[in-house]
């Protein structure tokens, strides 16, 4: 969790296996489709794909969306972002460029407006692609004349379509705006909300089930042996001798109303202890007797973790720590049982942890901190008078038999040991049930109270942590948006390094991959998004390949140190994919002068799927937006051909957009 006090760090060396750190899925509907959703319902669903960066299956949706008669102009508009975008165009089919001409034909059908202007405006920067970088001028001051918004989605969603000087030209003013928006919309204080997993909902320990009924059926019977016996001793004694036995009964009905006030208040407190330390037995880390299985060890080290950061003020950790050794151990066999069935991770349920350790912080400042939610052990003087009482009504009943013995025959004197006897048994007997009665009673009203106001609280925190969040945690837009500049602005300072402009290159793809280690976090039925990335960039010149790759934290957007690397086309020898379900996707490069290199592409991610979410499309999705299709393609194309890759594939020899048609 991060709550201002620092992730956890972990290292590895490059392209080695480190467990994943953190994950969430947020549960959210944005992308869902309801099977009999209309027309208009999906083309909403395709946009907001196409924004979030999966244009595979904006594809899909808004084709579906036109196939059932939702048609207009920007219908198409979106239609045909969706159609180029993470794509060059030579990856377009035969198929696909019929369905773009035939779209192109359509422009003319639409009213006039904002969006057939964008539409014309898209079509007509296909039809420059081939054509000299001075003709492109008018198509580029159109382009630059439509509203920021519609003009930033062409040249995103178009970004390995345009080529040469017609990128040139705009690429100044699209590295501005990546610059402007990199950090927009208070990222480095937001962006760490969207790895934060959802709270799981406030829970508290119910009362226990009150055993009263049965110790109320058998106090009668009790009682009534326990007042037979003790009448029976009283005449006794009265009988052998009067005065005394009235003296020494008084003294034994004080100490025996002293005993059951103080010693039933002992009683109560050490029973809850123990039935407390039963339920809740956590053995601490080196107590041979431990079992705690992980995710019990788990919440005592967040326990640890909250109460070392949450200290009052005056007291140094370790204090803090070992003052509270006991409450901690309390409170994290609570949280165990109560979650423990859940099989959620620990991260889930920290923002509970964190609240009670702030609030064992507070009520320690107000002096309440050992209240009777945490029982501490009765006061020493009532245990003293407690022990005392009994000692004097032990003693007095001694007494007593003394004064029968005294008075009386041998026949009397067994009649009065026999009598002690009943008393001290019936009396503990009668005792036993009285307190357990009361105190059932008494505990019952009390957990119910305390559960009751326990999670009251736990729900106004849950609720209080959990709008936080919303509030917080960036939009599926704003996570690409940032993660868009940070590729532009990665690209322009490869260009620079290379002294590089669009007319010198023949192509180029970006490959955005995990870094581990990494936190990782999606919406339901969107892509996984990390705290860590590589870039990894191919620029294709006619001399060959350059490839650039750097770290980079997505939290802060700080990068690592770049690797730079060029081979010739006919260096690199072959491409291979790899797919393992449990592991995910690796791509090696083999080049014929120096050893394989392995990538890592994707983690699986099967063990995190909904019930109604496909394993097989969401890696596709994925797979689309680390760029990996169109690198592959490219990469397995220049491997394969070499340098006929490089003439099929020139700009300058692509067929126009017109004459594909």
């Amino acid at each position: 969790m991060n709550d201002g006090n620092g992730g956890t760090h972990n290292s590895a060396a490059y392209d080695s296996t480190v467990g994943i750190q953190a994950e969430t899925v947020h549960n959210s509907n944005v992308y869902f489709v309801h099977p009999d959703a209309s027309p208009q319902e999906k083309y909403k669903v395709g946009v907001r794909f196409l924004e979030d960066g999966i244009p595979s299956r904006a594809r899909d949706m808004i084709s579906d969306a036109i196939a059932h008669g939702y048609d207009n102009a920007e219908v198409r508009f979106h239609w045909v972002l969706a159609m180029l975008s993470a794509r060059a165009y030579h990856d377009l089919s035969a198929e696909e460029l019929q369905r773009l001409h035939r779209a192109f034909e359509l422009v003319g059908t639409y009213p006039e407006g904002e969006w057939r202007e964008a539409l014309r405006v898209a079509f007509e920067l296909l039809m420059m692609l081939s054509t000299e970088d001075g003709e492109a001028g008018r198509v580029v001051e159109r382009l630059r004349a439509l509203s920021p918004r519609r003009r930033d989605a062409i040249l995103h969603h178009f970004d390995l379509v345009l080529t040469g000087g017609l990128k040139d030209s705009l690429w100044a003013e699209n590295r501005e705006r990546a610059e402007a928006a990199r950090f927009g919309n208070d990222r480095i204080r937001r962006v760490w909300a969207y790895f934060e997993p959802d709270p799981i909902g406030p829970r508290a320990l119910p009362p226990r089930p009150s055993t009263a009924s049965a110790a109320k059926a058998a106090l009668p019977v009790r009682i009534g042996v326990f007042a037979v016996v003790t009448l029976f001793l009283c005449v006794l004694s009265l009988v052998a001798d009067p005065t005394a036995a009235v003296v020494e009964l008084l003294v034994a009905l004080g100490a025996g109303v002293t005993a059951t006030r103080f010693g039933s208040r002992w009683w109560y407190r050490e029973h809850q202890r123990k039935a407390r330390n039963r339920m809740f037995r956590i053995p601490r880390t080196g107590d041979p007797a431990a079992t705690g299985d992980g995710f019990t060890n788990r919440v005592r080290h967040s326990f640890d973790h909250y109460f070392g950061v949450r200290v009052p003020y005056g007291l140094a950790p370790h204090e803090w720590l070992a003052h509270t050794s006991d409450i901690r151990d309390s409170l994290a066999a609570e949280i165990a049982v109560l979650y423990r069935e859940s099989r959620i991770s620990v991260d889930r349920v920290n923002w509970l942890i964190r609240y009670l350790a702030e609030d064992a912080r507070d009520r320690y400042g107000k002096g309440s901190l050992f209240d009777p939610r945490h029982p501490n052990r009765s006061s020493a003087a009532a245990k003293a008078l407690c022990v005392l009482a009994l000692v004097v009504l032990g003693g007095t009943t001694l007494a007593l038999l003394a004064t029968v013995a005294s008075g009386a025959g041998a026949p009397q004197t067994a009649l009065a040991v026999l009598a002690v006897a009943g008393v001290v048994w019936s009396g503990r007997a009668a005792a036993s049930s009285w307190l357990e009665a009361g105190g059932e009673e008494r505990r019952l009203a009390e957990e119910t109270r305390e559960y009751q106001e326990r999670l009251a609280a736990r729900q106004a925190a849950y609720q209080s942590w959990k709008s936080f969040l919303e509030d917080m945690r960036p939009s599926e837009p704003e996570m690409e948006n940032w993660l868009t500049c940070d590729k532009t602005l990665f690209v322009d300072e490869a260009l620079r390094h290379y002294q590089l402009t669009w007319r010198d290159l023949i192509t180029h793809t970006i490959l955005v991959t995990p870094a581990r280690p990494y936190k990782r976090g999606r919406v339901k039925g969107g892509p996984w998004r990390y705290s860590r990335y590589t870039f990894r960039l191919f620029l294709v010149t006619q001399g060959g390949v350059r490839e650039i790759s750097s770290e980079f934290d997505f939290t802060d957007g700080k990068r690592g140190n770049a690797q730079r690397s060029n081979y010739r086309f006919d260096a690199l020898s072959s491409v291979q994919v790899t797919e393992r379900s449990e592991v995910g996707y690796d791509l090696e490069l083999i080049l014929t002068n120096g050893p394989a290199r392995n990538i890592r592409v994707a983690d699986a991610d099967t063990h995190q799927l909904a019930p109604d979410e496909n394993a097989r499309e969401l890696a596709e999705i994925n797979l689309n937006t680390a760029g990996f299709i169109h690198a592959f393609r490219l990469l397995e194309g220049i491997a394969a051909d070499g340098k006929g890759w490089l003439e099929r594939n020139d700009p300058h020899n692509l067929p126009s957009f017109s004459a594909a048609g």
